[in-house]
């Protein structure tokens, strides 16, 4: 598997499977600060910043990365804290783009 935050998310129209709870896992250890949901459907990740600037100065740039991928996380930011929840609405679960996204969000943090 290449280096992901290196790849280009790929539109999903629907119509394919989301991958499967061991492939899910497969990704998951390119993106290890990630949780993968119960269900397999998801995955998850927690930032903590000094306040709610810091936080929400963040969360735009994710979204900067969002719209050049078009692939589109749900965030929740609070007082020093984004958090960052990925899935693929078109498969109704995780696809290769959520791991693609997860890897570029991580790059934010060097």
């Amino acid at each position: 598997m290449t280096d992901l935050a290196q790849k280009k998310c790929v539109a999903c129209e629907g119509g394919i499977p989301s991958l499967t709870k061991r492939d899910a896992e497969a990704f998951l250890t390119h993106t290890p600060s990630w949780t993968l949901s119960e269900d397999a459907k998801s995955i998850t990740r927690n930032f903590t910043f000094k306040n709610f600037k810091e936080a929400m100065a963040f969360a735009n740039r994710i979204g900067d990365i969002a719209e050049e991928e078009g692939h589109h996380p749900d965030l929740t930011v609070s007082w020093g804290k984004v958090g960052v929840h990925l899935t693929t609405h078109a498969v109704k679960g995780l696809s290769e783009n959520d791991f693609i996204l997860a890897a570029k969000i991580d790059l934010l943090e060097k």
